[in-house]
């Protein structure tokens, strides 16, 4: 009967332990890091996986926890829908941010974005009121608020958010015009 409760016991513990277990992704990097990407950098964005990924000539450099907004990961469809919209972009412009740390100003929307958002509103998949929105960007988070990415919580308005220490680390390797794909 003792042994049957120390046996109990275990597994109670464990079962709570793993309850409490931390999910949250880190960043991670190539063996190199420190010394900088190589040639040109480019971004690829998964919302599947909630993850930004550097890449420069030598191909994989980083990887970094990200969220997005609306926990609904497809396409956007309209100014308001809180959806991270998908392609390809550049950096247009660098900005701190009084709220989210650093602004990184994404080009959307871009011909193709056009492209879609007319064909939805001919198709009759949005209203023929809708706008297209823009003002899209990779972003931090509030002040001390790594929280939000570490429970991929999706709380922008369709914006990429990040850790601010990761933003400051990455941002250095990322001049105006970088690429930048968003997929699912």
């Amino acid at each position: 009967m003792k042994r049957l409760a120390v046996v109990t016991l275990l597994l109670l513990l464990v079962v709570v332990n793993t309850a409490f277990e931390e999910t949250t992704k880190k960043a991670t990097r190539r063996a190199n890091f420190s010394a900088g990407p190589d040639g040109v950098v480019y971004l690829v964005v998964d919302k599947s996986d909630y993850e930004l990924r550097v890449y420069d000539d030598e191909g994989w450099y980083a990887t970094y926890p990200v969220v997005f907004g609306n926990k609904d990961l497809g396409d956007k469809m309209m100014e308001g829908d809180r959806k991270t919209p998908e392609g390809n972009f550049k950096i247009i412009s660098k900005r701190p941010h009084q709220k989210w740390h650093k602004m990184l100003m994404l080009d959307y929307p871009t011909p193709d974005s056009w492209s879609r958002f007319n064909e939805r509103k001919a198709n009759g998949k949005i209203p023929k009121a809708a706008k297209i929105g823009g003002g899209i960007a990779i972003h931090g988070t509030w002040p001390n608020d790594n929280l939000s990415v570490d429970d991929f919580s999706n709380w922008t308005n369709g914006c990429v958010s990040l850790k601010n220490e990761d933003l400051d680390e990455l941002e250095v390797f990322l001049p105006v015009g970088t690429k930048v794909t968003i997929q699912r």
